[in-house]
């Protein structure tokens, strides 16, 4: 309940912000093919007085959408570092993109919760003046992307790369961070940064120094971990560190050629005297049946009969068998030499039975086994001699004389000298 109590009012004065939040627009003019930069600065949408500054400390975030569409159009990228840095609205639009285009902005103040509304006319144009055919593109290792999109480190590398161009203009066509071609966030360590690319456009040729740069042998120079061909003096160090080795240029200037659109056809292939089919001459198959039908029958006939000749006609006979065992077992065994009657003592009965139906010393062992088993029953049915003298209570070993137990075994020391 105490809980309601405190949200109740917080929800009530942040509806009662929103209701209240001014609606602020700014007309722009972006180019297509130019880099477009627009900063969000705290200053434009805090409510503070004229004389009062901002302080730094307040930390505000942005939230930019295409109005009626839950995010930006394709051409634009939104990037802040912090809550207490700028925010940046930045990309390149394409000739596709001409026309109006209405973005939204919300600021959150997070000290005070206030929010301020903003919306941004974009009127992206054609730009005015000769195209750009000659455009390079380069990988800035030593800044992030929020650090080049102000205008003031913009400018200075326009004017360094000016130093590898042929004398002409140039312009900041696009600026992309590397995060967004696949580049990894490094580790919290001072001095590295994620990079950013950074196109540059102009009507004058490229120099040898950029041709040099962008050769095949330098990139194979780079494939081998070795420094690329650099002819001229690099006059983008040591503000900008370049990675020479992911420097791409594009030439514009021919126009490729247009894809020749197929004109669709009958479907109907044309005759061709030189193509046409041979023609096959007559063959017969019956021979090659039954070859391949044939032969394995053969050889299965043949393994057939050679299995049924091992299996039936070389049995050597149940007499010979029995003649050959009791010669075998006739030095160890001289009872088994002759034939033994049931009337015989039963071992020996036992014995013969197991020779005529088994023939093998393994069976006679154990129908001997067997034989003695059953005597020893017959045995222990009609016992009548007395119990062992080692079962009894007490007994004299010599004498063999029963006596009584005179002395409880339990009260005896085990060490007779402690009594």
């Amino acid at each position: 309940m105490a809980a309601a109590v405190i949200w109740i009012p917080l929800l009530v004065g942040l509806l009662a912000g929103l209701g209240d939040t001014e609606t602020q627009q700014t007309t722009l003019h972006p180019l297509v093919g130019r880099v477009f930069v627009h900063t969000l600065d705290h200053e434009t949408f805090l409510h503070l007085p004229e004389h009062v500054a901002v302080p730094p400390t307040v930390p505000v975030t942005y939230h930019a959408h295409l109005q009626g569409h839950p995010d930006l159009p394709r051409w634009l990228r939104y990037t802040q570092r912090s809550p207490h840095h700028p925010g940046f609205l930045y990309g390149t639009p394409t000739p596709e993109d001409r026309g109006q285009q209405v973005i939204e902005v919300i600021a959150y103040n997070r000290d005070s919760f206030d929010t301020t509304r903003q919306k941004l006319l974009l009127l992206i144009e054609d730009p005015e003046g000769p195209p750009l055919p000659y455009q390079a593109e380069f990988l800035v290792r030593s800044h992030d992307v929020e650090e080049v999109l102000p205008s003031s480190p913009a400018s200075r590398f326009l004017t360094a790369s000016a130093g590898l161009w042929e004398p002409g203009e140039l312009q900041l066509l696009n600026i992309t961070s590397a995060l967004d071609r696949g580049g990894r966030v490094p580790l919290p360590i001072e001095g590295r940064k994620e990079g950013v690319y950074i196109k540059v456009g102009s009507a004058s040729p490229f120099s040898s120094c950029l041709k040099m740069v962008a050769s095949p042998d330098s990139h194979a120079r780079c494939a081998q971990g070795q420094p690329p061909l650099l002819s001229c003096y690099d006059t983008l160090a040591p503000h900008f560190r370049v990675d020479w080795c992911n420097v791409s240029l594009v030439d514009k200037s021919v126009p490729e050629p247009a894809d020749q659109v197929p004109t669709p056809g009958d479907g109907i292939l044309e005759h061709d005297p030189s193509c046409s089919p041979t023609k096959a001459t007559a063959r017969d198959f019956l021979t090659d049946a039954l070859v391949t039908l044939l032969v394995p029958l053969l050889v299965a006939l043949l393994l057939t009969l050679l299995l049924a000749y091992v299996m039936c006609c070389r049995r050597e006979g149940r007499l010979k068998r029995d003649l050959a065992t009791s010669e075998a077992l006739a030095p160890a065994f001289p009872w088994v030499a002759k034939r033994r009657t049931k009337d015989d003592h039963p071992r020996l009965a036992s014995a013969d039975l197991c020779l005529e139906h088994r023939g093998c010393i393994q069976m006679v062992h154990h129908c001997t086994i067997r034989g003695n088993t059953e005597e020893l029953r017959q045995m222990a049915a009609s016992r009548e001699v007395p119990r062992p003298l080692s079962t009894l209570p007490m007994f004299n070993v010599r004498t063999g004389e029963r006596l009584p137990p005179q002395v409880d075994s339990a009260q005896v020391p085990l060490i007779l000298d402690q009594h």
